[in-house]
């Protein structure tokens, strides 16, 4: 016997800075009042819904459905980037839920991407996206979510990985010593370390050292508004360096998945670069990869950029599915 999520249905996109949730109040209809929460402003995961809930007030969800930055290996979630952890089992009765469904905030944003619209994309390089083909997925944001979608038949099936952690890699002399400050500092130099927020801030931080000059507190904010009005020189390095790893990162990743359905960028950061990452090394990184140039080079990579989070979309792709 198979079981439908009752409406009306809670979807919710849990980062590691901010909660986003909207609502679907019956089948067919659209994902509306969508607002996005602190999560500092609340001590769990259960009160930043209940907040959400009581200022919506439109009574009690059915089933809820949630991706969130965190690798789901079991019932038990403790976040990587926030200090919330719960039960999962333990929040569906907290919250009263018929049912409740959580699956990595990335494998959710990989659902939506056959959802995405043409207005909620801008093409970085490539050739057109073949039909019925692996996608890559890429985003920086808090964190470095990895995943992708692969055919399988007529249905899609979204990875579940932690692709943000893997090895940061080094083509040249500076970026070998960048990496080598950052593995000193952390003991392993995953790519996370320096393609995020934190990340940004980290490079800034390893260019200052490397020159001999002392660096000061900024914020991820602080560090990209620096670069892109050019006031700081050490802030548009360490963008620089953040773009051309990006590409690096991302040409290892549409390899492995053969991603020849196009390699999407996801998280905050990209789009509020604008066209100072499309005038960056990315995309000459993101092909540097000897005999298997051409191969690339056909690849598009597009940056997501929606009004709406589009990983709410993957979650009431989630909750679609059937028990």
């Amino acid at each position: 016997m198979t079981t439908r999520s009752p409406f009306p249905r809670l979807v919710a996109d849990v980062g590691g800075t901010n909660a986003r949730f909207g609502w679907i109040a019956e089948e067919g209809a659209a994902i509306d009042a969508v607002r996005t929460l602190p999560c500092a402003d609340h001590a769990t995961l259960a009160d930043a819904v209940r907040a959400y809930l009581a200022d919506l007030g439109r009574g009690q969800p059915g089933s809820m459905g949630m991706g969130i930055a965190n690798p789901i290996t079991g019932d038990e979630v403790r976040m990587t980037n926030h200090h919330w952890q719960f039960s999962i089992s333990g929040l569906q009765v907290e919250l009263g839920l018929q049912r409740l469904v959580v699956i990595n905030d990335f494998t959710a944003l990989a659902l939506s991407l056959p959802s995405l619209q043409p207005h909620e994309l801008r093409q970085v390089g490539g050739g057109a996206a073949r039909a019925n083909a692996a996608m890559a997925l890429i985003g920086p944001g808090t964190g470095l979510g990895v995943s992708g979608l692969v055919p399988a038949g007529t249905q899609w099936v979204a990875l579940a990985g932690e692709g943000g952690h893997v090895t940061l890699p080094a083509t040249n002399a500076r970026e070998a010593a960048l990496i080598a400050l950052l593995a000193q500092r952390y003991g392993h130099a995953s790519a996370e370390r320096a393609i995020s927020g934190a990340g940004l801030v980290a490079l800034y931080d390893a260019v200052c050292t490397l020159d001999g000059v002392t660096p000061e507190a900024l914020s991820p904010a602080d560090v990209t508004s620096r670069a892109l009005t050019g006031h700081c020189a050490r802030c548009s390095e360490a963008v620089a360096h953040f773009c051309a790893l990006l590409g690096s990162v991302a040409g290892n990743l549409a390899l492995t998945l053969g991603a020849l359905g196009g390699v999407y960028i996801g998280g905050g950061i990209v789009p509020r670069l604008g066209e100072a990452f499309d005038r960056s090394d990315f995309r000459q990184r993101f092909e540097a990869k000897g005999r298997f140039q051409a191969y690339l080079a056909q690849m598009p990579v597009f940056v997501i950029d929606a009004s709406v989070s589009p990983a709410l979309l993957g979650v009431a792709r989630a909750l679609d599915q059937e028990l």
